[in-house]
């Protein structure tokens, strides 16, 4: 990945039916991390993020909140992008399909794929999910109805729809899966693999239950369909860099994508769907697909009803934008589940920034000035150290094509703290102190030295993750970072003589937590019953044929309601100050028909109505349209 000259990185375009999370931070700061490394050698990388704004969960998010689709996708797209921006997030272009550019390219793509034959109008039903926004085949239900991927109930729908041939590229998909090995990690790659042997069929494309997306061609002249959005989401990879446009330089460029970082949630569309419509216009495919985690707080699920969803920008503004992102990097591998403590990351904060980074900074401006005035020279290292140097660059050389390219960002953060641990050593093996006082001041400045190059190196590998407080390091230690003395430091270039600037501490002391504590709200289990014990309770639609006030009770009405059992029953409902007793006499009812017989202010009730009670008052349940007295309810 090194020799390469241009580098295109993309994070997903994040669905603005609410507010940015932890998972959409963790996922554009893994991307920020790599784009800002690569630039750092010197590669012209472009890195696109942006937002998904078309479906039917936006449509009806929309509705709900009585606003339009386009004023609603606006609110919450505009929230992403000024949380990247507070992040300092160095993206090159911020998409969103709603831009009239991207839908032009969508349109493009879809004739080309139909009039080479990809794509064939016919009719759909089956298992939808709302909040995915795909079909559910029925194989892969839970328990007969909800969708396997976030576990909510999918909607029965039948419609006509426009289909891909996704069955004709399953081969192609496969022989590039297992030749290419474009996944990362490789256990997720597996999984991927599975998929498309189990056999893949065509993709409905397209939509008419709903009206928020992106029309088809004119050309195909079906204004009543709209693009499924899925198709429409994954072609911003490409129609950001101009694919439907007069100027496709940028495609020319940039394509194929390098690297797409994705949550393991969305990595079918991203390693199957998308290589097909790839292969179907004539596109190269994707290098690396990179999908990550998800996000956990305290070893608990995180959800709006428990009221412990995590704020990233309240995070960055108690802990510092930088040690989160630190935290964030260095606590989970890549791939695997992360759980969010505070704990945690005072714990990363303390310890590995504080103790170990900017402790040895610390030291060492401590030593230079008790002992030369600040001045601190490179030479002599060589003669002294030579096997510590040589150590830590071992390390680093292996850094960047071990790791940091194949998304092991964890293991990398780890192996360069080696380097910080080498110095920690060094300064405790060698005793500054006792060097000066035995007169070998050659030495104890080769030792401060050998400490200063050791903290270059580890400053301008951090870079990428810690920007702002890596340049503070090095400015203390005399030089910039950027490209040259990114590319210097790395080919064992040692920094000239120079005095080190005095700094406050970096990462002071963290004693306690500074979040607002978070109270769980414990969820209320739900009480499931089996579908035989269901059928236990008899319901039966009843009618209503006298009806009076139970004398001195406020809340109790006396009803006689035919079941069609020969004779009527008496019911005593607690409905007296909803309904008047003229107002249910020959109405029908919904009766709980095989209750025990219950006494009531010495009257005997034999059932019970079934109704509804909000915060607006009480209703019964009635049937829509007349039934026969008895008809049981099923």
């Amino acid at each position: 990945m090194s020799e390469c000259k241009t580098y295109y990185l993309t994070t997903p375009i994040y669905y603005v039916n609410d507010i940015p999370h932890i998972g959409h931070a963790y996922t554009t700061i893994i991307a920020d991390t790599i784009a800002r490394y690569a630039r750092l050698k010197g590669i012209d990388t472009f890195f696109l993020t942006g937002t998904d704004e078309h479906g039917q969960k936006i449509e009806e998010a929309a509705k709900k909140r009585g606003k339009s689709s386009q004023e609603y996708a606006d609110e919450i797209s505009s929230k992403f992008k000024a949380l990247w921006d507070e992040f300092e997030i160095s993206y090159d272009k911020f998409i969103r399909t709603t831009d009239e550019y991207h839908k032009k390219g969508v349109q493009k793509a879809f004739l080309q794929m139909y009039k080479k034959g990809d794509i064939y109008k016919d009719y759909y039903e089956g298992h939808y999910c709302v909040s995915c926004e795909s079909f559910v085949a029925p194989s892969q239900l839970v328990n007969d109805e909800l969708c396997p991927d976030c576990g909510k109930p999918t909607r029965i729908i039948k419609e006509e729809s426009y289909f891909f041939r996704l069955s004709k590229y399953q081969e192609k998909i496969l022989k590039w899966l297992k030749e290419k090995k474009p996944i990362l990690p490789e256990a997720k790659a597996n999984e991927v693999i599975r998929f498309v042997e189990e056999g893949l069929k065509d993709l409905s494309i397209t939509r008419t239950s709903f009206e928020w997306g992106v029309k088809l061609p004119k050309e195909i002249n079906d204004p009543k369909h709209v693009v499924y959005v899925w198709l429409d989401a994954l072609f911003n990879y490409l129609t950001a860099l101009g694919y439907g446009s007069e100027d496709e330089s940028l495609i020319k460029k940039y394509w194929p994508a390098k690297l797409h970082i994705v949550g393991k949630d969305i990595l079918k569309f991203h390693a199957v769907y998308w290589p097909a419509f790839l292969m179907s216009i004539g596109y190269e495919l994707p290098k690396v697909i990179a999908a990550h985690g998800w996000w956990t707080r305290d070893g608990e699920k995180m959800s709006k009803s428990k009221g412990n969803v995590i704020n990233p920008k309240e995070v960055a503004e108690v802990y510092g934008l930088e040690n989160f992102r630190y935290f964030m990097l260095r606590e989970v591998p890549f791939g695997a589940d992360g759980d969010f403590s505070e704990k945690a990351l005072i714990d990363r904060i303390n310890n590995d920034l504080g103790n170990d980074l900017g402790n040895l900074l610390n030291r060492i401006i401590g030593m230079a000035y008790k002992y030369f005035d600040g001045k601190i020279t490179s030479k002599n290292i060589e003669k002294y150290f030579a096997n510590e140097l040589n150590s830590a660059r071992e390390i680093v050389k292996s850094l960047e094509k071990t790791y940091l390219w194949k998304m092991q960002i964890h293991k990398f953060l780890e192996e360069l703290w080696k380097v910080l641990s080498i110095g920690n050593k060094a300064i405790d093996t060698y005793k500054p102190w006792e060097l000066m006082k035995n007169n070998e001041e050659e030495k104890a400045a080769a030792l401060i030295g050998l400490i200063a190059n050791l903290l270059a190196i580890v400053a301008v590998n951090l870079h990428a993750i810690m920007p702002k407080t890596t340049q503070k390091i090095a400015l203390a230690l005399g030089f910039e970072i950027n490209s040259e003395s990114f590319s210097k430091i790395m080919q064992d270039f040692l920094l000239e003589d120079f005095v080190i600037q005095k700094i406050p501490p970096l990462f002071p002391k963290i004693e306690a937590p500074l979040m607002k504590k978070v109270e769980i709200k414990e969820e209320k289990p739900i009480n499931l019953i089996t579908i035989d014990e269901f059928f236990k309770t008899e319901l039966k639609i009843g009618k209503v044929i006298e009806a009076e006030e139970v004398k001195k009770s406020k809340k109790l009405l006396r009803l006689e309601v035919d079941l069609g059992e020969g004779k009527t029953r008496q019911i005593i409902a607690g409905i007296k100050e909803f309904y008047k007793p003229e107002e249910l006499v020959n109405t029908y009812v919904c009766v709980v028909a095989n209750l025990k017989p219950a006494k009531l202010m010495g009257m005997i009730s034999e059932g019970m109505l079934l109704g509804a009670k909000d915060k607006n008052g009480f209703s019964l349940i009635r049937p829509e349209k007349e039934v026969e007295i008895g008809t049981p309810i099923k």
